[in-house]
């Protein structure tokens, strides 16, 4: 083989020669693309970089499959694997970035910048010997700077604002690891009921799962509502760890299978002797954003008849990707499998290979079509019909979860001037200002998020701030859309104060009174239409 390389590479001066050559041969397509690059490498014009050419034939290789099979280098890798491995090392710190000045919005719990006496409210300006105010460094860069290897220790200066004076402390922080946690909001919406949202599937999904339910179990669950909206999903073996605690145990979760991937069957197995929700009533909600393991979730307890979906068409994103890690880090994420419900519903859309731009056009092409406003603009194939698990009733294949029982994307308070103002930082802006000015007052005057919830309200002058504030970052005013928009400011406006004051989970409380899928999931749980949807009795 080495001689060949040799022989195709010493006649590829004689271009025509060369190819005469490796036709007579018959060359592997793989030995092929080794020579090509080496002859590139070895007689092209110009210096070239290999390991950019490399990574480049990589990615157009991986284009021309799925839209799902991928590459990333070794910086890319560590970012995607950070949010599903459940931790990091850094500073333990959450941050917004207000006017190019890192603002500390909350230290994580028991974490190292709380022990050494850090925050809420402190500009960090100085990180070692680099100054990150005012100079419009990326989220990106400064996350670089914070983070680093357990143990290591790190230099900040903050800038603090108390009694109306501003004053400098330098701190020295080691870095520790840092959880990031999946269960971003778990709180009791009614004497009864439980929420809990998800926003990722990751390593230790499960076990917060189980913490929040039996939290919440304390305070007087009696049933639940899960949120998987905009949940893009993540670790297959999280979603069934997930289900065990809430179907029969022995039940198939999901099963996959590829033409190299025989057939395997996932089953649920609780931790305990029986699943932590046993009989519970049980709401999901889902919509055009929830995706894989949301969707092996959903589409698991919706096929065991084991609750109601309420919300808009998951995404559809079915296939399963094995990463094939490289030496240096890098990594390539191949399509290997589909994903099937208990059924046998292939979750994935429909795509056509090497159309990958089309593929990504789909949720647009959703609401242009009208099917995230109106639900009989879904459409239904009848060949891809099937019938639940226990009930018998029909339900749907043919890309993502439909749900049993729709509600419409609501748009009647959106407009460019929203859109403008939040997309300039002029809301997070507004809202870092005004809690930066009331901290003190605020927390003296609620001392719950509870309380802040049923009690707090955005005044008027709050809407005029905020809308000079707006105007000073080069968002021309429009009171009427303004007005239209309303609903909208006061529930971000509200809600941020609220997580900037007491935890993630508040912000949740606030949206949740306005969000058009929880409150029909609050409604339907406490019906008794619940019961006739499970059954196959509901129109």
């Amino acid at each position: 083989m080495k001689k060949l390389i040799y022989f195709v590479i010493t006649l590829c001066a004689a271009g025509l020669a060369a190819s005469a050559v490796m036709a007579q041969q018959g060359l592997p397509p793989d030995q092929k693309l080794r020579i090509a690059e080496m002859i590139v490498a070895d007689y092209y014009v110009d210096t070239v970089n290999q390991e950019k050419l490399v990574e480049t034939a990589i990615k157009s290789m991986l284009e021309e499959l799925d839209p799902h099979s991928s590459y990333s280098n070794p910086e890319e890798t560590k970012e995607l694997n950070e949010p599903l491995q459940g931790n990091f090392s850094g500073i333990g710190i959450t941050f917004n970035m207000n006017r190019d000045t890192l603002y500390v919005i909350q230290t994580v719990s028991g974490g190292p910048s709380e022990k050494v006496g850090i925050m809420a409210g402190d500009r960090i300006i100085m990180v070692n010997d680099t100054s990150i105010a005012g100079v419009k460094m990326k989220n990106s860069d400064i996350m670089k700077r914070l983070r680093g290897p357990k143990g290591t220790k790190v230099d900040v200066k903050v800038l603090r604002r108390a009694a109306g004076a501003s004053d400098t402390i330098d701190f020295r922080i080691t870095r520790a690891d840092i959880p990031i946690y999946s269960v971003d909001a778990a709180y009791m919406a009614d004497p009864i009921t439980g929420y809990i949202r998800i926003n990722r599937f990751a390593a230790e999904t499960g076990e917060e799962f189980a913490k929040a339910v039996k939290e919440l179990r304390r305070k007087g669950m009696q049933q639940l509502i899960l949120d998987l909206t905009d949940n893009g999903g993540g670790y297959l073996n999280a979603a069934v760890e997930l289900l065990g605690e809430i179907l029969e145990p022995g039940q198939k979760a999901v099963y996959t299978e590829g033409r190299q991937s025989p057939r395997y069957d996932f089953r649920a197995q609780p931790k305990g002797k029986n699943s932590l929700l046993g009989n519970d009533r049980l709401v999901v909600m889902v919509n055009q954003n929830s995706a894989s393991a949301s969707e092996i979730t959903s589409g698991a307890i919706q096929d065991w008849d084991r609750g109601v979906i309420v919300g808009r068409r998951s995404f559809g994103k079915g296939l399963v990707q094995r990463p094939f890690p490289f030496p240096d880090g890098s990594m390539m994420r191949l399509t290997v499998a589909h994903y099937y419900t208990p059924t046998g519903r292939d979750i994935q859309k429909p795509y056509k290979q090497g159309e990958g731009s089309e593929y990504r056009k789909d949720i647009l092409d959703r609401f242009h079509s009208g099917e995230l406003m109106h639900a009989d603009s879904i459409k239904y194939v009848d060949s891809l019909k099937v019938n639940t698990l226990k009930s018998g009733r029909i339900i749907y294949g043919g890309g993502g979860i439909s749900p049993d029982l729709f509600v419409p994307l609501d748009t009647t308070a959106f407009t460019k001037y929203y859109r403008d103002v939040v997309a300039k930082g002029a809301l997070n802006q507004y809202v870092v200002g005004y809690v930066d000015a009331n901290r003190k007052a605020l927390k003296k005057k609620y001392k719950s998020d509870d309380d802040f919830v049923k009690n707090f309200t955005v005044t008027p002058e709050m809407f005029e701030a905020l809308y000079q504030t707006a105007k000073a970052e080069g968002v021309e005013p429009n009171p009427e859309q303004a007005e239209i928009s309303k609903p909208l400011f006061e529930l971000n406006i509200k809600g941020l104060i609220g997580r900037d004051l007491f935890e993630q989970s508040t912000f949740y409380k606030v949206f949740n009174i306005y969000d058009p899928i929880f409150k029909e999931a609050l409604r339907v749980i406490n019906s008794d239409e619940y019961d006739s949807i499970l059954n196959g009795n509901s129109n």
